[in-house]
């Protein structure tokens, strides 16, 4: 995984079924301006991912912006860590995962994996079961990756969450992934609608500062990455302020450059949430989504790291947010 001069940075990924993430981010001074169906067993179930290491490390060094991870089985081996990602509507892993697992990736059942700044067509592997806990998923077809997330063996998407329920407490370093059963968010907590398109991406409605902005929730990518429509608002109302140019690398090892700059904060209705550093581009996932019209912004942990607790309830279709108090 590379990093962003003085700032850590996202992968993003989408695999015509798998979005999960990660960019490549490097940053230079320029003169300022203005910017295969699962299958889910029927009985309740929980699952309380614990680790001796943790899975989520908060974001008081600007290098290290913390992911989910979760012990995954495959074909009853492993566990294998793969990341949480709500970003990606498909589950994927790297080769040296299909090697453990005696596995050939097969060139000739490929899928197309398109990225944050390009695309690339990679080779497949066929497992018989997919196990977290007791969420099961049989006969699943992965896409292969040379990396993923920064030493991760793959990425865990939302193909069996459509009716979960998924609580992260950032703070104590939990996650608990159980059945929804629809109940309304606990005291304390603000809730936030959201819908799922584009193959299963949780899309919520946000504001940064008097703009308003389609933001999409993904807890695989470690910064926050906005369109140039969004920018092009933005700077409407703000003052000429120092910018950098933030040269992006996806997993294809495409490309592309951005504007870094200051933003007002991330408003999910009452709630804000303060980020340092945004980077602006129209990216080829953007174009791929068409979503490069209408101001839109890939929130990453960097941002969602900053809460205290986040729930996604996929059956209520309903982010259940809860700010960190004030030290």
């Amino acid at each position: 995984m590379a990093h962003m001069k003085n700032h850590s940075v996202p992968l993003f990924l989408l695999l015509t079924g798998l979005g999960a993430a990660s960019l490549a981010v490097a940053a230079m001074p320029r003169a300022s301006t203005d910017p295969s169906s699962p299958v889910v067993q029927d009985e309740i179930t929980e699952i309380v991912i614990r680790a001796p290491e943790p899975r989520y490390v908060a974001p008081t060094r600007r290098d290290q912006i913390g992911r989910i991870w979760a012990p995954v089985m495959i074909n009853g081996k492993g566990p294998f860590r793969l990341v949480l990602d709500t970003g990606a509507s498909r589950s994927g892993v790297t080769v040296g995962v299909a090697q453990q697992l005696g596995l050939t990736p097969d060139a000739s059942s490929p899928v197309k994996l398109r990225a944050v700044t390009g695309s690339a067509t990679v080779p497949t592997i066929r497992v018989d079961s997919l196990e977290v806990g007791d969420l099961l998923m049989n006969d699943s077809k992965l896409p292969v990756l040379n990396d993923a997330l920064g030493g991760a063996d793959g990425v865990l998407g939302n193909e069996g969450l459509a009716d979960r329920r998924v609580y992260i407490d950032f703070r104590h370093d939990l996650i608990i992934i159980s059945r929804s059963h629809g109940r309304p968010a606990p005291d304390g907590f603000m809730t936030i609608p959201f819908q799922l398109e584009h193959g299963r991406l949780l899309i919520a409605d946000v504001k940064l500062g008097l703009v308003r902005a389609k933001a999409i929730i993904d807890t695989g990518g470690e910064i926050t990455v906005a369109n140039l429509a969004l920018r092009n608002q933005l700077v409407r109302y703000s003052r000429r302020e120092h910018t950098t140019i933030d040269q992006v690398e996806g997993v294809t090892h495409d490309i592309q450059d951005g504007e870094g700059r200051k933003a007002p904060p991330i408003q999910f209705g009452p709630i804000q949430i303060q980020t340092s550093h945004m980077t602006f581009a129209d990216m080829r996932i953007f174009e791929y989504w068409k979503m490069t019209k209408e101001p839109a912004v890939l929130i990453g942990m960097d941002a969602l790291g900053l809460l205290d607790t986040l729930v996604i309830d996929y059956r209520r279709r309903e982010l259940q947010l809860r700010m960190r108090e004030a030290s």
